[in-house]
């Protein structure tokens, strides 16, 4: 469970804020988001070696990906 616990004269929009910050390095949505959908490890798998490539091809040609 996470906890803020709002300093004096915070605003809450601060204090919000800060929640915001801590709950999305959590990473609880993002699991969440996971597990809505069931991928199998082959597919999983293929998706993160494209990924893989696609990051190569933009460090390896920076002009190719500006266009």
């Amino acid at each position: 469970m996470i906890v803020i616990s709002i300093k004096d004269n915070e605003s809450i929009d601060k204090a919000l804020k800060r929640f915001k910050k801590k709950f999305e390095k959590t990473g609880v949505l993002r699991q969440l988001r996971a597990r809505t959908a069931f991928e199998k490890p082959s597919v999983r798998d293929r998706n993160t070696r494209l990924r893989a490539i696609y990051r190569q091809n933009i460090l390896l040609n920076p002009e190719e990906a500006a266009q």
